[in-house]
């Protein structure tokens, strides 16, 4: 049976990248699903340059979790996609997450993900996520995370915390089933590994990730992730 899927974007001042994105989705659209961005108060041109792209666009408080909860409360699709604003969805992701999950009996699930830049240690950090995730039961958002609508509000959605919010919904989901490990890729951006550096970015995502299952208030997390980090509760 055909299901319509919501494919949910929490953007911030994402005008660099966010066409490249919403245009690899128009097949999506025009095979029925929605596409609907959430914007948490973008400085440049990221609203009026998704508008042409998307269902809809619309503004809600800063913050990934409030972000997708938002765009969640106004989607119409029976399954969500959660999908970054510098990440390219693979072609026939929707057959590929309906069939997957019906075949398996999945209530959700994630991509696995290819990161853009050509750095040989990138391809090490790709097999690394993926092997993580595909043993932990938890993915990140980059990886695309997909969701039933009604397991996604029974589970009351996203916690809103400012930091590790698809890590917390994956330890409530897979109490309810294993994910869907889909092995074709998404494509995310390696801008933020490659300005970061690629060790340092590592040394302090599983810092950060290592603070958080020691019982870390995540909002006091995010300081140490964004900069100019301010709360937007």
């Amino acid at each position: 049976m055909r299901m319509k899927l919501s494919i949910i974007l929490p953007v911030l001042n994402e005008a660099s990248g966010i066409v490249k994105t919403l245009q690899a989705l128009q097949p999506f659209r025009e095979a029925g699903h929605e596409v609907i961005v959430v914007d948490g108060g973008s400085e440049d041109d990221t609203r009026v340059l998704s508008t042409p792209y998307a269902d809809q666009v619309i503004q809600a408080s800063r913050g990934r979790s409030r972000q997708m909860n938002a765009g969640a409360r106004l989607a119409t699709g029976e399954i969500f996609i959660f999908l970054h604003g510098d990440t390219i969805l693979p072609l026939q992701a929707d057959h590929l997450i309906t069939e997957g999950m019906s075949r398996r009996k999945r209530a959700w699930g994630r991509f696995d993900v290819r990161l853009s830049g050509s750095h040989p240690f990138l391809r090490v950090i790709e097999f690394l996520m993926n092997w993580r995730s595909r043993l932990s039961q938890i993915a990140t958002g980059d990886q695309a995370i997909f969701v039933r609508r009604t397991l996604f509000e029974e589970m009351g959605g996203f916690p809103e915390i400012d930091l590790m919010e698809d890590i917390a919904l994956c330890k409530i989901l897979k109490k309810h089933s294993p994910p869907l490990c889909l092995r074709q890729t998404v494509l995310t951006s390696s801008r933020r590994w490659e300005e970061k550096g690629l060790f340092r970015t590592i040394f302090l995502m599983w810092l950060l990730r290592l603070f958080y299952f020691l019982g870390l208030n995540p909002n006091r997390l995010a300081k140490l992730y964004y900069p100019k980090y301010e709360s937007h509760k």
